[in-house]
């Protein structure tokens, strides 16, 4: 969400407060958006990565505060559990070698936090969820020290009324039967459990529609191609488990809601849009405040002023529905702007990895999104939904449906199709060809190999219990060697199993 909050305790006065005043917020973004009050020089991008922390044992290793202390660095801050960091690497254009800048610069920051968290004996591990851990790493003690996230939890689940429940039928390790979770939690801290990459991509607002509509297109062949996470307390599940997962720790609907259709704060949406205002028309129609504070701003006067509104309550309300492909409007250096930010990549496996995935995303969707004939024309939006389970589900193993084709692996259609419209979205953003063919590379070695940080982790678990080890064993035992090569820095279409 990135605001803290009062400690304070919530009264029934201050929601009706908060919903008059994101009213009011509305209606400022309405003639902010009608007037042409935006701010948009040139197209930039930014990056977001969560972190776990392990012991050199490969637990969880509840020490955040302290690499943040030893760190000292305001680019990095405090997540959800206290096994959690966060970097945020300010944002830049997207044109020219920028992209292999920010990998030096992405290295460098993770290089350094390593050894930061060294020193407080332990270690950094890039990936969607940490594999060793347990039902008692969601005890709400271990949720880090603010009020923020103390607060978010109280009312998560006063919403819900009863306790988290976590189920998932998942797919089989090689010739294994197919395992199945099912557990509850008495904290969110099953949403810790999900690491991710974010990218945002700042648009001017009459180009935002076609991005986002683009953004949720490719969503489903996004996590197949980087899934990461397919372990979940001790459990082989979904190629990119995060996503069901998030989905069920910050439900705040219990049974009765769900069947008469209320819809999930971790959310795809259900249409296609003309407008950003649309998705924060809907935020504010469907979901109820979970954070009611209000500040002293009135955002219509302000604007009548001549000045930028902040519009707090309505950014603090938008950072409490967790849209796979989230809008944002926020202020920098005195200026307004929108922002795509795509939210369903894991973390890692490797630096490279991740720029390569962030490479297909904003070169596919730039071209997607300057098609004469749209593709979210041309299929349903359900069927935009059903991609992106199918993806997190079975990986490379998926079937996706798309336009002109029917049904397809995403690797093949990243092959055929994808691919060299990335090439294409890259050149129209003037990324250079050294960038975009380094990126673009390891995305086609990828798909080649059919070799994901979820297909390795996988593999290299169901050989480990081959050779005797048990489930315990074999996931720390696969998490040393992840962690080794994730250091390494090669991608991990490269990595061997042994």
């Amino acid at each position: 969400m990135g605001k803290d909050v009062s400690p304070d305790t919530f009264k029934p006065q201050d929601r009706g407060r908060y919903r008059r005043k994101v009213q009011r917020c509305l209606d400022t973004l309405a003639r902010m958006l009608s007037d042409g009050s935006f701010s948009f020089p040139r197209k930039h991008i930014g990056l977001e990565v969560e972190l776990n922390l392990v012991d050199p044992e490969m637990r969880p290793s509840m020490s955040n505060m302290a690499v943040l202390e030893a760190l000292d660095d305001p680019s990095f801050t405090t997540e959800l559990s206290q096994h959690n960091l966060e970097l945020n690497v300010p944002p830049r254009p997207l044109d020219g070698d920028s992209a292999l800048q920010l990998e030096d610069d992405l290295r460098g920051y993770l290089d350094n936090a390593g050894a930061k968290a060294e020193e407080t004996g332990a270690h950094l591990a890039l990936i969607g969820i940490l594999p060793t851990l347990t039902h008692e790493h969601f005890d709400q003690k271990w949720l880090t020290n603010s009020a923020r996230y103390s607060l978010l939890n109280d009312q998560i689940f006063a919403a819900r009324g009863e306790q988290t429940v976590l189920s998932l039928e998942g797919v089989a390790l090689a010739g294994q039967r197919p395992e199945r979770l099912r557990a509850h939690a008495e904290s969110i801290l099953p949403e810790a459990a999900c690491t991710s990459v974010q990218l945002h991509l700042q648009v001017a607002p009459e180009e935002f529609a076609a991005h986002w509509n683009a953004a949720q297109c490719l969503a489903g062949v996004q996590v197949a191609l980087g899934s990461n996470s397919p372990f979940l307390l001790g459990k082989a599940l979904w190629h990119e488990t995060r996503i069901p997962l998030f989905l069920q720790a910050t439900d705040t609907r219990p049974e009765e809601l769900k069947n008469q259709g209320v819809r999930p704060r971790v959310w795809f949406g259900e249409r296609w849009i003309t407008s950003i205002f649309d998705l924060f028309e809907e935020n504010v129609r469907y979901f109820p405040g979970l954070l009611p504070e209000t500040d002293d701003e009135d955002p219509v006067e302000t604007l009548e002023s001549g000045q930028v509104p902040k519009m707090s309550e309505l950014r603090l309300h938008n950072g409490t529905v967790w849209r796979w492909n989230r809008p944002v409007y926020d202020v920098v250096d005195g200026k307004p702007h929108l922002r795509v930010e795509n939210r369903v990549l894991p973390a890692g496996p490797t630096v490279l990895d991740m720029m390569a995935n962030a490479a297909f995303f904003y070169g596919a969707q730039r071209a997607l999104a300057e098609q004469e004939r749209p593709i979210w024309t041309q299929m349903s939006f359900q069927a935009a939904e059903e991609n992106l389970y199918a993806g997190a589900r079975n990986g490379f193993d998926a079937q996706l449906y798309w336009p002109g084709i029917g049904w397809i692996p995403p690797d093949e259609l990243v092959l055929r199709v994808l691919l060299p419209l990335a090439h294409e979205g890259l050149r129209a953003s003037e990324v250079s060809e050294t960038a975009a063919q380094r990126y673009l590379g390891v995305i086609e070695q990828r798909c080649l190999t059919r070799r994901t940080g979820s297909s390795w982790q996988r593999a290299t678990v169901a050989l480990a219990e081959e050779r005797g080890l048990d489930r315990d064993s074999a996931l720390a035992a696969m998490l040393a060697k992840y962690l080794e090569f994730s250091r390494a820095g090669e991608p991990v279409h490269s990595w061997p199993l042994s």
